[in-house]
């Protein structure tokens, strides 16, 4: 889904869907919207669950729950749409280089809406670093601080 009108520093822009800028697709682009985002800085967006995902049938049958990796992954691909977006970085891929400080503070449950939010911590032609948060309701899932590398496609 895209939102036509968003606006962004005073400025109607058009803010493009996941899988105009993302190279991942189904079953794994972990990224419904982009709500939000500053060039460089920051850049807010959701991943609603259906609650018909796969992998829901066997973590844990009994319980089902994300897994916390893919939570990350989700920050991740919110990161990279923020990259992705500016002209720059077209025709590159940013790969993820590493998570630090991964903490998981809360189970996400099928047919939740995770918000997302990633902040630019340091940004550079080949590489950068940024720190992420995944929540449910205002209650924070998962946070961490992304490393990536930005290579050509």
């Amino acid at each position: 889904m895209t939102v036509p009108n968003a606006v962004l520093e005073g400025k109607i822009v058009y803010i493009p869907a996941p899988d105009e800028l993302l190279p991942h697709r189904d079953p794994f682009l972990f990224l419904t919207e982009v709500t939000e985002y500053v060039q460089g800085s920051w850049a807010e967006g959701y991943w609603q669950l259906s609650g018909e995902e796969l992998f829901f049938e066997g973590h844990f049958p009994s319980r089902p729950t994300l897994p916390g990796v893919l939570l990350c992954e989700a920050i991740a691909q919110l990161g990279a749409y923020l990259v992705l977006a500016d002209e720059q970085f077209h025709g590159r891929l940013p790969l993820f280089g590493g998570i630090d400080k991964a903490r998981f503070r809360r189970q996400v449950l099928p047919g939740e809406r995770v918000d997302l939010r990633v902040d630019v911590r340091r940004l550079s032609s080949t590489a950068g670093k940024a720190s992420g948060s995944a929540s449910v309701n205002g209650d924070l899932a998962c946070s961490g601080d992304l490393m990536f590398v930005v290579v050509p496609k």
